[in-house]
């Protein structure tokens, strides 16, 4: 009798351990409402699961649920959790980029950035919903980072991995502007070179809205003799005044800037402008004697000076000759120099 007792007892004691053990998945379905039974059946059979198809299934559904009664904290702790658990799993990356858009949508762009690139350096690429995971990655990298060598490695990986995904002309231009800001401007002009190549003239970059010529510029600078530039402005202003009261159409055409020369009226549109293939000194002064200000214009600065001429024959009788400092720091012996860059038609108003 004494040992029917114990032996009962020990069944009791047994018993009441394994229906005591908590599971330990309980943190996805305590306090989840409706979805407590949904998320605890997807709990067990995670437990039981071997397979990386049917592993992703109920990761995938405790995730959603998880996301739907907004318990961001508990979502991150679960899938990294996972992550740990089976290092191999093939489906990691998802799961870091759900972590990843986690952290983007709390404003924790830091590290947001650590998982995003961790994926991208550390995974393949996998298609999801038919998009490249590291285009999905790559595309919120860039627009997360202030860090300019990020961001060439990003447009860089962008370029050479996912080209046909991409614009190719606006991650061109990236590149130049974030090589500019760290002072590599061969290779600033080796990437504006490209974007220029693929002639997208209507591409529309924020905080640049003549982004084709600003990168055309540099590029025809970069390849030009720049000789028509003047150490002073003194200098340049003289020269140029002379030759127009005497007739002297080869000096002009030797100090006009050969790189976006504009010839523009007052009410233009910056970015539609003249030509300078179609502008002939020769033909424009035929027409008698051209007058020149003694003095610049009052509405000159420190970087743009402007003289008053009249007489000419087409256009407008009144010309102003525009001048202006070559902003070119790729080149230090011409940057801070002075070019004439342009002519405006008719009287300011």
């Amino acid at each position: 009798m004494k040992k029917v007792c114990i032996s009962a007892l020990v069944g009791i004691i047994v018993f009441a351990g394994v229906s005591c053990t908590k599971s330990p998945y309980s943190y996805v379905f305590d306090d989840m409402e409706e979805l407590s039974f949904e998320q605890k059946d997807w709990a067990q059979a995670l437990e039981t699961i071997e397979t990386p198809e049917s592993r992703f299934t109920a990761i995938n559904a405790i995730a959603k649920n998880l996301k739907a009664k907004n318990k961001t904290k508990t979502l991150i702790y679960f899938l990294t959790h996972q992550i740990s658990l089976n290092e191999q799993d093939p489906y990691n990356a998802y799961w870091l980029l759900m972590v990843a858009n986690e952290y983007l949508q709390a404003g924790e762009k830091q590290i947001a950035e650590y998982y995003l690139e961790r994926i991208v350096n550390t995974y393949p690429d996998m298609l999801i919903k038919q998009q490249s995971l590291h285009y999905l990655c790559l595309q919120n990298l860039v627009k997360i980072t202030d860090n300019q060598e990020k961001l060439i490695s990003y447009y860089t990986l962008l370029l050479n991995t996912l080209y046909d995904k991409i614009n190719p002309a606006l991650a061109y231009f990236s590149l130049g502007q974030a090589y500019e800001k760290i002072g590599e401007w061969k290779l600033a002009i080796q990437a504006y070179n490209e974007f220029v190549k693929l002639g997208q003239y209507d591409i529309i970059i924020e905080g640049i809205p003549d982004s084709f010529n600003y990168a055309k510029r540099l590029v025809d600078y970069s390849n030009s003799t720049k000789s028509w530039v003047y150490e002073s402005l003194d200098e340049l202003v003289r020269t140029v005044r002379i030759a127009v009261r005497e007739m002297d159409f080869q000096t002009l055409e030797r100090c006009m800037s050969k790189v976006n020369f504009v010839t523009i009226a007052w009410n233009q549109e910056a970015s539609n402008v003249s030509s300078q293939a179609n502008f002939n000194l020769r033909t424009l002064m035929s027409g008698g004697y051209i007058r020149v200000g003694e003095n610049l214009a009052s509405f000159s600065t420190n970087n743009e000076a402007y003289l008053y001429t009249s007489g000419w024959t087409q256009y407008t009788n009144v010309w102003y000759l525009y001048f202006k400092k070559v902003n070119f720091p790729a080149d230090p012996e011409i940057h801070g120099t002075w070019e004439w860059a342009g002519i405006y038609y008719g009287e300011k108003k």
